[in-house]
Parts: C-alpha cells; structure tokens; sequence
C-alpha cells in the first residue's frame, strides 16, 4: 500500500488471525464451521460489509431457495445431438448436496444444529408442455430414473395425476396439448439465510470465531516474505490493518473486485456479467397453501440458468410463502446493495476483450435482457398465467431479488461465459475467491471442502485432519456416484434429518 513505504510500519502491533473470511454469507460459514472443526485452535475473523450476515445472497428472499440436487432442474440435463440427455452434471450436482445433508445430519446428531428453522421436505416437480418437450422430458426420466440417485423420479401424463402434484398449475388448464411432470418427493427448500446464522452464532458466541459487522476490505497486499497479507479494512471505528497467512474471499458479486486488487496472476483473466431478478410473491396466505411444491419448466431460448421459470413454495422468515420467477433484470451493481459502478470498474486490459468477446457470442442473451427489462406489469401476469392460468394480479406483488455475477473467462479459444461456480485460488495456497453463481448454496460444502484441498492440502492429508473429517462426512474418500452402497449410506442419515423415515 502506498501509504507503507518498506519497513514504514511496525507488523508485530498489528493483529494477526490463521484466517480471515470475507463476506458473512453460506459460503465463508461453511468454511467457518470445516476449519473450527479441523483446528478449533484456528483464530478465525469473518468479515460482512452490512449490519448482519446473509443478508445478501444468501437471503430467503434473495435466493433461490432450492435444494439444487437436479431433481427438477432442466438446463442440468441438455439435450445432445442423438437425443439422449447428458446426466454428468445432474449427477454431479446431486452427490454435491447429498455431501451438504451429511454435514447437517451431523452436526443435526450431535445436537449443534436445529434442521427445523432452514430445512424443508417439498416435492421437486418438472413440468412441460407440446410434443417436442414431453419426449425430453420423457428421455429424462428415463435415463434418470435407472440411476440410484433418481430412483425415486415419478412420471405421469395424467391430468388427475398433475393436479394432484400442482394443483395451481392444472386448474383452469386446458388440456388439448400434450404435457407431462416428473416428481420427486424428497425434493427440500433450504432457508440458506437462516442456516448461515444458525452456523455462525455459535462459533461467535464461544470465541472460536469473530465477527466482525460493517467492516469492508478496503485492499489487500501480500507480503514479500511469504507471511501471507496485509488486510486493510474500514469499518466503524475507522480504517485497521491485520496480518493472516489466509484470505478466502466469498463476497457473492464482491468477490470479483477483491479477487482483482489482490493482484494475484490466477485472477486476471476473470471478469463479471451482472443479473438482477425479480419475483412475483403471492400475498395470499390461502392461495399460498394450496400449492406444495417447486415446479420446474424449461428456460427460454437465451436466457441465463438463474431465470428458469418456476412457482415456488419457499420458507421465508419461518412462514411458508409462494413465489414465481423470477423475471430477469440487469444493474451494473455486483451486489443487490452495491454500486453502479461495480461493473465499469471492474474492466481491466485483462479482461475487456474476453468481456466483448461473450457479448458479442451471447446476442440472444442481451435480447433476452432487454425484454425482461422492458416488460410490463400485464406481460409479467401473462408469464404467470402460463404457469398458474387462474392467476388474479390482485394477488401477487413484485419483488426485486439479489444479484449474481456470471464469470467471463478468458480462455485460448476467447471469452467464455462460464455458468456455474469456480475457485480461483493462489498458487502458494494463501488465498481463495469463489465466483459464480448458481448452484452455488446447495453446494456449499462440497466447494469449500475443494477450497481446503487447494489451500490446506497438506493439513488437510495429515492423519487428525482426515480423522475429524471423517467424522463430520463418514461417506469422506468414496464415492457416492460410482459406489450405490455410499449413497445409501449417506440417505439413510439424511432421510432422518428430513423426517422422511421414523
């Protein structure tokens, strides 16, 4: 920092912690929570620019809510040339979210963590209509359904049946095109607000980890010596500087400026695209309760994965609510309580090309922006109906949701527009950012458990490390897709967790 010319401070007065996590959402949470676990002698210090945790991304509100384990979701099973769909992902994503219900079924076990304030059994449905998409999604379940993971996938083209999974969406319906569901009833909605709170307010309260609240980085410089970085923060007594051998930079959308002003090679080939949505929430409490279920239905032709329509029963604040969506949107904020100039400042000679590069490959894209950004209260209400035909406008209000910041990457083939999560971690291991969006949350164990192999490998391969890991993730070291019997195994545990067996 300029303000330090060499050897113009004294480093042995400032504070020092084994780790300092930016961003109070799911993410740095979690990794809160793996670290204490492995080393409860770890000083910890997370860092949240608001007045509270999770009240960004990982907000109710803000979120999508889902337990994404691609029971439902469409775009995680395309369509290849022959016709068959590919499952690669969908099983991926799948063993990714049975790892999260692990973790909770044990910490659940060991009496440190309430399931009944985040998490919720509710049928994951996926519905279609016309010829060409009922034979996807007839393939999908297929293909599906003859592996363990999706065993349990129900299929129908009954109009009796699919008004008895959503009701909502059948009443009032014609049924003069062909249309088919699949369902699975283990499906959840996880409240990732309320676990990230449940997660941190232990740790804080016992000392093993400090919180600190409205505390922003300010920049980030790393130490000549190998000792790690030199944090400087703001907060509200004023601007401090700390010592840590270890920063993880899980900021949602802020993630990516940090991640740039640390300077680190790994990172200069990133940049971000912002997307806003928007929610349709049902005011009705009566009309609420009489769906129960997330329906699913296909993304139109160039629209982000975080914009596939679905009418949603989510937990919000502990009351049971219904929501339909979300409508895309766009700001140059990286954050819902961001800055306008987020996006702008975040252009660098790194990544301006690779940014136009995707712009100009993704037209459909920016079309589909433009629309949903010009679309009347009427053409929201219209895309409702084609979900719920009954819909009274009376009944529903608007609701702006958070942001997501989709990763550009420069790649030797040019700018690609990555949708899905990414860590981007230092070589020598002193630091982390993850990027990206969507299914981010429902994986959250499993990604910052690949942040401890990239940062902490060689404490994470010592004997007490895997001890204590074992412990928190017995299914630890196998492999759930490929081994029937770990899968098994970890359901068993997580059917408890969800009621779903006495």
């Amino acid at each position: 920092m300029d303000q330090y010319p060499e050897g113009a401070f004294n480093r042995a007065a400032l504070e020092r912690f084994d780790a300092v996590l930016v961003g109070g959402g799911i993410m740095g949470a979690t990794l809160a929570v793996l670290l204490h676990e492995l080393d409860p002698e770890l000083r910890l210090l997370l860092l949240e620019r608001l007045d509270q945790p999770a009240l960004e991304s990982s907000a109710a509100v803000n979120n999508a809510g889902t337990g994404h384990a691609a029971n439902c979701e469409l775009n995680y099973t395309p369509q290849q040339a022959d016709g068959t769909v590919a499952t690669a992902k969908a099983l991926r994503i799948n063993a990714s979210f049975e790892r999260s219900l692990e973790f909770w079924a044990s910490l659940s076990e060991q009496g440190r963590l309430d399931p009944s304030g985040f998490l919720h059994q509710v049928p994951h449905i996926s519905w279609v209509q016309g010829a060409a998409d009922v034979a996807f999604l007839r393939q999908r379940q297929q293909q599906l359904s003859a592996l363990p993971a999706f065993a349990g996938m129900e299929w129908s083209e009954d109009p009796a049946q699919l008004a008895q999974w959503m009701p909502l969406v059948m009443q009032g319906r014609s049924t003069d095109q062909p249309m088919a569901a699949t369902r699975i009833g283990r499906g959840t909605d996880v409240d990732f607000g309320h676990l990230t709170r449940a997660y941190l307010e232990p740790l804080e309260r016992s000392g093993a980890l400090e919180v600190r609240r409205g505390c922003e980085v300010k920049d980030l410089e790393r130490l000549p010596d190998g000792a790690g970085w030199l944090v400087q923060l703001q907060g509200p007594a004023g601007s401090s500087e700390l010592i840590c051998p270890f920063v993880f930079l899980g900021a949602g959308g802020g993630a990516l400026p940090l991640l740039q002003r640390s300077g680190i090679p790994e990172g200069r080939v990133y940049g971000g695209f912002p997307v806003s949505g928007q929610w349709l929430v049902c005011r009705d409490q009566a009309l609420a309760e009489h769906h129960f279920a997330k329906v699913y239905g296909k993304a139109k032709v160039g629209a982000p994965p975080m914009s596939v329509p679905h009418l949603d029963t989510r937990w919000i604040d502990g009351q049971r609510s219904l929501l339909f969506g979300p409508y895309a949107g766009f700001s140059s904020k990286f954050l819902k309580q961001g800055s306008l100039l987020d996006l702008p400042l975040s252009v660098r000679l790194t990544n301006l090309l690779p940014m136009l590069q995707v712009g100009l490959n993704n037209l459909s894209l920016v079309q589909y922006l433009i629309n949903q950004l010009r679309q009347s209260p009427q053409e929201r209400l219209d895309a409702l109906r084609e979900f719920v035909p009954q819909a009274d406008a009376a009944d529903w209000e608007l609701s702006v949701a958070g942001q997501r910041v989709q990763i550009i990457k420069a790649t030797a083939s040019g700018g690609q527009l990555q949708l899905g999560t990414e860590v981007v971690a230092a070589a020598d291991g002193s630091l982390a950012a993850l990027l990206g969006a969507s299914p981010g949350a429902s994986t959250a164990v499993t990604i910052m458990l690949e942040v401890l192999q990239r940062c902490f490998g060689e404490r994470l391969a010592s004997e007490s490390w895997q001890q204590r890991l074992r412990q928190l993730l017995p299914s630890w070291g196998r492999d759930p897709i490929a081994e029937p019997a770990t899968l098994e195994a970890m359901r068993e545990r997580s059917d408890a967790l969800l009621g779903l067996q006495a």
